[in-house]
């Protein structure tokens, strides 16, 4: 082989490596810079596996990121979407709820053994009867699903989601069905008590506060914080939308005991608490707990449709999932939870587990570069009803 016919060849080599590349590099967001994978010691061929699972079982996965050590070192979207988008959270609005609980707490303006019924009292002289029954709940009951409280929830279209006037009316006249604190309950009545009573405390909407002390500090864009009622309440169980990035943050934010950069957001005391087993083994203050991964310690935030964010302490490294995947199985066993234990266990982790396999070849960079291009170009099947605050949105 002549050395004119090597050069040609090692320069072919060097520009694929190069266009491979450019496709993988984006400009990394404030506090949250972007890596190859094996740059920081992660394997890219099972996440390259896992993209294509995804896309072979034509699955309708919107965004999906690996954060290792604070860098992003896999960006995934479909359908034309871009990192700009933002989604519906769905319930990862509770896991803000309780970061912006946690503000409160460090600032003395709140605490969890406060009752909530005095201050909604206060604030909602009309509903005083209404609150009369619910003098022993506590703001820890309210964040924990411990209260007690039954709503008969309509099978669909029920009115504490769609187009109630007065949200906090319909959780005040809600019945008692045990004392608070005596068993975890999973209901959509306690977040909007939760966002009653921080406001309250706030002395501002919940949304103005967190956008203030939260997404703010930390850089966030192209959020919003929607589907407030005629009152002007928003719920902390829905409505929050958040870039795919942004998500990514608040898990770094929960591994870094608090702090964001040079700014503690929150606490580490109230991060140990917030992630620490509550009404159940497996729930905290409106966080979950060991339920994705059972070989480690895991915490994570959980949305209705398939939206997620994973924190695994001892990796230091965090996933997100936004998606719209089935819903059928339940609470903890529903087929969207089911998907991102087998992404995160099956995918993630041996990504994570193989540093001394994680070679920075030209080859493994292709072979990313090309699947995350294929990805950008697969729509993938809706698992569950789309509403249409399920569009993501720039």
């Amino acid at each position: 082989m002549s050395v004119s016919h090597l050069r040609r060849v090692a320069a072919a080599a060097a520009l694929h490596l190069a266009f491979a590349s450019a496709a993988l590099a984006q400009p990394g967001e404030p506090g949250l810079p972007v890596a190859a994978p094996e740059a920081v010691g992660v394997d890219s061929q099972p996440l390259v596996r896992l993209s294509q699972w995804i896309r072979k079982d034509n699955l309708d996965v919107r965004s999906f990121l690996v954060v290792k050590d604070g860098k992003l070192v896999f960006e995934r979207y479909s359908q034309g979407l871009t990192r700009d988008h933002n989604y519906e959270l769905y319930s990862i609005t509770k896991n803000v709820t309780a970061l912006a609980a946690g503000v409160l707490i460090d600032e003395g303006r709140t605490r969890l053994d406060e009752k909530v019924a005095p201050i909604l009292a206060k604030a909602r002289p009309d509903l005083k009867d209404a609150l009369a029954d619910k003098q022993a709940i506590e703001l820890k009951h309210v964040m924990s699903m411990s209260t007690g409280l039954f709503y008969d929830f309509q099978p669909s279209d029920d009115p504490i989601y769609y187009g109630a006037p007065d949200r906090l009316k319909l959780a005040a006249g809600t019945s008692p069905r045990r004392p608070p604190g005596e068993a975890f309950d999973y209901t959509d009545v306690n977040p909007i008590l939760a966002s009653a009573t921080l406001g309250a405390d706030a002395g501002m909407p919940l949304q103005a506060f967190a956008e203030q002390k939260i997404f703010k500090p930390m850089g966030m864009t192209h959020y919003a914080w929607e589907r407030a009622d005629a009152k002007g309440l928003v719920s902390s169980g829905w409505g929050l939308r958040l870039r795919a990035v942004d998500m990514a943050k608040l898990g770094m934010l929960v591994l870094s005991g608090g702090r964001w950069n040079d700014r503690q957001i929150t606490s580490q005391a109230w991060v140990r608490t917030m992630t620490a087993p509550s009404s159940a083994p497996w729930y905290g203050q409106y966080w979950w707990i060991n339920d994705i991964v059972a070989t480690e310690p895991e915490v994570h935030a959980m949305g209705f449709k398939g939206q997620f964010i994973v924190a695994l302490p001892q990796r230091n490294a965090v996933v997100v999932m936004t998606s719209m995947l089935p819903i059928e199985g339940g609470l903890r066993e529903s087929k969207n939870v089911l998907a991102i234990r087998r992404m995160v266990n099956d995918f993630v982790l041996p990504a994570l587990d193989n540093a001394s396999h994680a070679s920075p070849t030209p080859a493994r960079r292709k072979a990313l570069a090309r699947e995350l291009d294929l990805a950008a170009h697969h729509q993938g099947k809706p698992g569950a009803p789309a509403d249409p605050t399920d569009t993501p949105r720039l």
